[in-house]
């Protein structure tokens, strides 16, 4: 590689299948990086509006000579993903082949590459590194005798690996599929889907849905052992009578359908998910008995499950635990750019999740004191606010740049954003964002974990506190804060928060992702405006200004 160019990274390996929707492949994205800095970063789904868009392959072309970028010589890596290791444009005008690898490398591994014209060097990096070093933009490099793990529905040849870092190398420790059954809980499992009401084309949607639903049941020990003995039910698609009839036998319960709201029905689902996490737990604590580390940096789809995640935060197994914002495949591109980066300047630098500016760039972002007195006075007069200032968030959750905003004491306004607004069921939470002085206010702790940044956590309401985040608390009394520890972490969002607190003695707002249903999270002021007339949003902050 070239450590004078630029790294341009590509997560684009065409779907099995070409539905309408997203199936086996979904969230493409590229990255460029240079001397260890993101230049552009662009998650598909942003600019064309199809959520989780997976035609990298056909508009590659016209995404980079939009830039002018068709003639710069790039070092070129490629996200491979289980369904396969080619890269082709629909045009024929790029092809990248990467080598058929006996097992998983630790390193890139050059293949055959044809781009826009001419021959050139193009490399591969396996799913699963791509996904773990989405870390280093956000974190840093990796500190000595860390543990690196990657869990998730399917990367290249594992839903789970594990590796360790020491003396500035990767050292592969285990990849496998033994825990797809657990992951399959959450996306390919016909019980779960027939609980949620999913059609399979949904399944991108169905684990966001379970773990809502999971907080409003409890694990019951005789519904584990049951549901073990029947395989979980995981392939009852046409048959789900199959269901009703051994429940009744077990337990001498009657149903006729999947009722969201029967306590027996939610404590299955709160029992499934606790199983997965009790799996995931079990996991972890092998690993660490058998490697000594003391950090962990865990990524991949299931490093997005709250609950789980604050399970292993609480445990105490690792003194710290890295999770990046883009911790699913919305991040392959990024950490792909982030390992030949590594590789050619032995780190990145670290950024914000801001980082979906792609046809951004010459856009302002400034405001007032009165800028931020408007909006703080329209939330407290009962307003939903959705806020698009600057570059979006990298990953699939909303940390300020692109949420919508109300105050978290309602119940009501709670149903409102979530329900009315954006179409969501009935039993999913909202979260709330608040200054670290207030997550502390909220919670009782003394210290909030750093991952709270990125909403990656859950923590117990003190219940003397509950009525004042009435509209964020989850039925299991849980929040999942948004912490900013500093104004640095969003200097908008805590100017705001911080007139609230002050002025109003509002100490938290409810944040949740500015996006339609159906949509993906909206990338320009043209996407806010329209997204905000459609939903019937009371008023959008661009850039700082009230609108």
């Amino acid at each position: 590689m070239n450590s004078s160019r630029a790294t341009l990274a590509i997560y684009g390996i065409q779907d099995r299948f070409d539905y309408e929707h997203p199936f086996y492949v979904h969230d493409h994205n590229l990255c460029i990086m240079q001397n260890g800095r993101v230049r552009e970063f662009l998650q598909l789904e942003r600019i064309t509006r199809r959520k989780r868009d997976n035609q990298l392959h056909e508009k590659l072309y016209s995404i980079l000579k939009e830039k002018k970028l068709l003639a710069e010589e790039f070092d070129l890596v490629f996200v491979d993903n289980v369904v396969g290791r080619t890269f082709l444009t629909s045009r024929g005008d790029v092809r990248f082949e990467a080598p058929l690898s006996a097992g998983l490398s630790n390193d890139l591994e050059e293949g055959r590459c044809w781009w826009f014209g001419r021959e050139t060097r193009g490399w591969a990096l396996n799913h699963e590194l791509a996904h773990i070093f989405s870390c280093l933009p956000f974190f840093g490099n990796f500190k000595e005798n860390s543990l690196l793990v990657h869990f998730d529905g399917g990367a290249s040849r594992s839903n789970f690996s594990a590796w360790i870092f020491r003396n500035n190398q990767l050292q592969l420790l285990e990849y496998h599929w033994e825990l797809r059954k657990m992951s399959s809980i959450f996306n390919a499992n016909a019980l779960v889907f027939a609980i949620i009401g999913a059609r399979l084309e949904e399944q991108n949607s169905v684990p966001g849905k379970m773990m809502g639903l999971a907080g409003h049941g409890s694990y019951r020990s005789e519904l584990e052992k049951w549901l073990i003995e029947h395989d979980f039910f995981e392939n009852i698609w046409n048959r789900k009578s199959v269901f009703f009839q051994e429940a009744k036998k077990a337990f001498g319960i009657e149903l006729k359908y999947f009722d969201q709201k029967n306590p027996f029905i939610q404590d299955v689902v709160a029992t499934l998910h606790q199983i997965f996490v009790n799996e995931m737990l079990s996991v972890f604590r092998r690993l660490k008995e058998q490697t000594g580390c003391e950090e962990l940096y865990y990524t991949g789809g299931c490093a997005l499950n709250i609950v789980a995640n604050t399970e292993l935060v609480n445990s105490g197994l690792f003194s710290e635990v890295y999770i990046p914002p883009c911790t699913e495949d919305s991040g392959l591109a990024l950490g792909a750019a982030a390992f030949a980066e590594w590789k050619k300047h032995g780190k990145a630098e670290l950024h914000s999740p801001y980082l979906n500016g792609w046809k951004l760039e010459n856009e302002t972002f400034s405001y007032s004191e009165d800028d931020v007195k408007n909006c703080a006075e329209a939330l407290v007069a009962g307003k939903t606010i959705g806020i698009c200032n600057g570059f979006g968030e990298a990953g699939p959750r909303a940390l300020g740049n692109r949420s919508l905003l109300c105050l978290a004491g309602s119940k009501k306004l709670a149903r409102k954003i979530s329900m009315q607004h954006k179409g969501r069921e009935w039993y999913r939470p909202v979260a709330p964002v608040m200054l670290e002085k207030n997550s502390r206010y909220f919670t009782g702790l003394d210290n909030i974990y750093p991952l709270s940044k990125y909403m990656l956590l859950d923590f117990a309401v003190l219940p003397e506190k509950q009525t004042e985040l009435a509209g964020a608390v989850h039925a299991d009394g849980t929040a999942r804060i948004q912490t900013l520890f500093a104004r640095t972490d969003n200097p908008y969002l805590w100017d705001l928060l911080t007139y609230l607190d002050e002025h109003h003695q509002v100490k938290a707002l409810i944040n949740t992702s500015f996006n339609a249903k159906g949509e993906p999270i909206v990338h320009s002021a043209d996407d806010a405006c329209h997204s905000a007339q459609i939903m019937g949003i009371d008023g959008v902050v661009i850039n700082g200004q009230m609108k």
